[in-house]
């Protein structure tokens, strides 16, 4: 599986999201440090939930780094997350 199914997969089922979208940022940021060939080092995330409502910023983006675990997380050199409700 690769790592944005991974991110995909763990975010549905943590979430339940009614959107969710996981693009592959990666090419973008050839040349920069972090980069690896074949890509899925550098992601954005849109996830909308109503598991977020009524927590702040840093409380949403600490619920995802836990869905996704500390192993994917190490793996991942950029993570950018746009988080609703």
């Amino acid at each position: 599986m690769s790592r944005t199914e991974m991110i995909e997969t763990r975010l549905r089922e943590a979430f339940a999201p009614r959107e969710l979208v996981v693009r592959d940022d990666s090419e973008r940021h050839r040349g920069h440090a972090g980069f690896q060939e074949g890509g899925e080092s550098h992601f954005h995330v849109v996830l909308r939930s109503e598991a977020f409502k009524g927590q702040s910023r840093i409380a949403r983006h600490r619920a995802v780094h836990g869905a996704l675990g500390p192993e994917l997380v190490a793996a991942i050199h950029a993570l950018s997350l746009d988080l609703g409700e």
